[in-house]
């Protein structure tokens, strides 16, 4: 086994290959992020400001932008810096600071989506039973208790991750990821690391996926024997959290698969996937609940007509 390090800092080689697209790169990035910053603060501020969105499905709604602009956080700022001043170098604490903000994102993105399809379930399934069952206090604790998984997993991974020894420092992407220092390990340290990997994946993302696949089969079935008029309504408050579920699900597993193979054999679509789940939800997740979900659509408009007369509400 070859000797290992513990470098200091890690090089980014993605940049080198965009470096004369960097400016057009940097406008595009402080756009997007400008645009995500703005959405998801309008659906926060109407969601907190309107009393009759004070109910578990808008509070779960508040709560994806909430963490959409964390995720956010982790990731544009540094990377428009990098593209900035053109330094394709990040410091390894930096780097493990990164991967954890960016993979507790990840996961609490699954389980935001796995209360709300669960949600949606007892709301169609068990109507009788919904202020029972889904009220303030149970879904804080849901929610803890999930935080606290996310925090505990990916610090645990992060943990074995720091430990190994490094043979290279060169990671082919524009952000930091577990996976990516992993395959810098020196010699066959990296099973440990590979089933802990598998087991935060599997208690993650997998059984959330399926949990949530479950609750819409069970919706189907139930929709089946219903009226159409309620089967309407039911479905109109299902289809926004679909999208965003299939569209979360599709960039994630894009990002999972592409990280498995040599990026440098297809370098765009690399530089594409590789950011696709930190772009795309928390771009179009406000878009999806503000233009499908009437009550917010409805206070967003009353917001912006508020706003061309000078008035705002108090």
């Amino acid at each position: 086994m070859e000797n290992g390090t513990m470098p200091s800092y890690f090089y980014f080689t993605l940049f080198k290959d965009f470096v004369h697209m960097r400016y057009l790169i940097l406008i595009l990035t402080l756009t997007v992020y400008l645009a995500i910053l703005l959405f998801n603060v309008i659906i926060l501020f109407v969601v907190f400001k309107e009393r009759s969105l004070h109910e578990p499905m808008y509070i779960r709604i508040s709560c994806l932008s909430v963490n959409d602009l964390y995720g956010s956080a982790g990731f544009f700022p540094r990377l428009m810096v990098d593209l900035l001043f053109d330094t394709n170098t990040i410091s390894r604490t930096a780097c493990f600071v990164q991967i954890f903000t960016i993979y507790t994102f990840a996961v609490w993105e699954y389980t935001i989506l796995t209360l709300m399809a669960y949600d949606r379930y007892v709301a169609i399934c068990n109507p009788l039973k919904y202020h029972k069952i889904m009220n303030s206090k149970v879904t804080a604790l849901y929610m803890a208790l999930a935080s606290l998984y996310a925090v505990f997993s990916m610090g645990l991974a992060i943990f074995f991750s720091a430990r190994l020894p490094l043979c290279g420092t060169d990671i082919a992407r524009l952000h930091c990821s577990n996976w990516s220092v992993v395959r810098l390990s020196c010699g066959n340290s990296t099973l440990n690391n590979n089933i802990i990997g598998f087991f935060v994946s599997a208690t993650t993302v997998f059984l959330p996926a399926f949990f949530i696949l479950y609750t819409y089969v069970r919706i189907l079935i139930i929709c089946q024997k219903i009226s159409k008029e309620f089967r309407g309504k039911a479905l109109q408050t299902c289809i926004p959290h679909i999208i965003s579920f299939v569209n979360y699900s599709i960039a994630s597993f894009c990002d999972i698969a592409l990280s498995r193979y040599d990026s440098d054999k297809f370098k765009f679509v690399a530089l594409f996937f590789s950011v696709g789940f930190l772009v795309i939800p928390p771009f179009l997740n406000p878009l999806i609940y503000g233009l499908n979900l009437p009550e917010i659509r409805k206070n967003i408009a009353c917001l912006f007509q508020r706003s061309k007369v000078g008035h705002f509400p108090k």
